[in-house]
């Protein structure tokens, strides 16, 4: 069921649009991500959710109702601010239950939903303590617990896990995703981390120029990318520009590379003889190391051939970069575990044609 539906929203600062007729449809109680690279427009939504901006053209309905009309502090929507915010004069207890003080709701109802959700959040043994004796993620459940202590239909994030080191965002990515199962709120998170969107959203928009590029789930996103510009943001890619053929993508100095088959009529960018981007995954590339015995490329799958110019180990997968004569830049390829080359071997690069994916230039 829809929660919120944004129809050709548009919002302009003077010459700059920063969202140019955006529409979505955010599911009830789903992890919702906007992703994309500073300045796409993706914060200026969430704003324009939240009540802090007014669009200049289209439409937000929550529930079918218009959500525009209604004042920021009227709405059923919460929003968690990157910097959290906290009074660093009130105690953990104190800054939760902020809000449902100010709406003046009855003192036992607010203690039972205050240490309700610091239960929640795992800061009940941390009500007394101020902000200044939390860690960073402590800090950032306390902004958790008053985003969600009011009950909000939406709950908005602005970058809400930027501040944090890589193991404590790693906790706290599954922290969220278990917070919003459990209470069933709406999240809709910004972010221009590709791994955090990955982790935590059920589906995400990739956002680009004030447009909305693509919105998938994160594995169709990862394996089906729809445009050039999703393809090399979301993960690693490698792209290459040619023309499309009966047998592959046919690539000036690299020869003909293994490619879904063309097929006409289902969009003219993918129609045979035209230009076409082939992106291929890192992981998907298998590498053979050659001898002098070798034949140059054309019998190692693809024909294409490459030197190992750089092997980085990351504890559960190694990342091979290689040069690969007439191709503009590196080519790299992941292996699990320890790479099985080093740096200066030759070898043969292959993938199937299945794995790789063909877009319209």
């Amino acid at each position: 069921m829809t929660l919120i539906s944004i129809d050709g929203v548009s919002r302009r600062f003077g010459q700059v649009t920063a969202l140019d007729t955006v529409s979505l449809d955010i599911r009830q109680g789903e992890f919702f991500a906007l992703l994309g690279p500073s300045g796409c427009g993706k914060t200026t939504l969430l704003r324009i959710l939240a009540g802090f901006e007014q669009p200049d053209d289209g439409k937000v309905l929550l529930d079918g109702e218009d959500l525009l009309a209604v004042p920021p502090h009227r709405r059923p929507v919460n929003l968690m601010f990157q910097s959290y915010a906290l009074f660093p004069h009130m105690s953990v207890e104190k800054n939760v239950a902020y809000g449902l003080e100010r709406e003046r709701l009855p003192r036992q109802e607010i203690r039972d939903r205050v240490g309700g959700v610091l239960e929640t959040v795992g800061l009940a043994a941390q009500a007394r303590r101020r902000p200044h004796e939390l860690s960073g993620g402590q800090r950032q459940r306390v902004a958790l617990a008053r985003a969600i202590v009011k009950r909000p239909r939406l709950l908005l994030l602005d970058e809400p896990l930027s501040a944090l080191d890589k193991k404590v965002r790693a906790e706290m990515q599954l922290e969220l995703k278990r917070l919003q199962n459990e209470v069933g709120i709406t999240f809709v998170v910004v972010t221009h981390d590709q791994e955090e969107a990955m982790s935590l959203a059920d589906r995400i928009a990739v956002m680009r120029g004030g447009r909305v590029e693509q919105v998938d789930a994160p594995v169709d996103l990862y394996e089906r990318p729809r445009t050039p510009f999703v393809a090399d943001f979301v993960g690693a890619n490698n792209l290459f520009e040619g023309r499309v053929t009966g047998k592959g993508l046919e690539v000036d100095e690299l020869g003909v590379l293994p490619a879904p088959p063309s097929r006409p009529g289902e969009g003219a960018g993918l129609a045979e003889g035209s230009r076409a981007l082939l992106a291929i995954r890192p992981e998907r590339i298998r590498l053979t190391p050659l001898t002098r015995s070798d034949e140059e490329p054309g019998e190692h799958g693809g024909g294409l051939t490459g030197e190992v110019v750089d092997v980085s180990f990351y504890g559960g997968t190694s990342h091979v970069a290689l040069s690969v004569p007439g191709h503009e830049g590196h080519v790299l390829a992941a292996t699990q575990g320890p790479a099985r080359v080093d740096v200066g071997v030759r070898v043969a690069l292959s993938w199937a044609a299945g794995d790789a994916t063909l877009l319209q230039v």
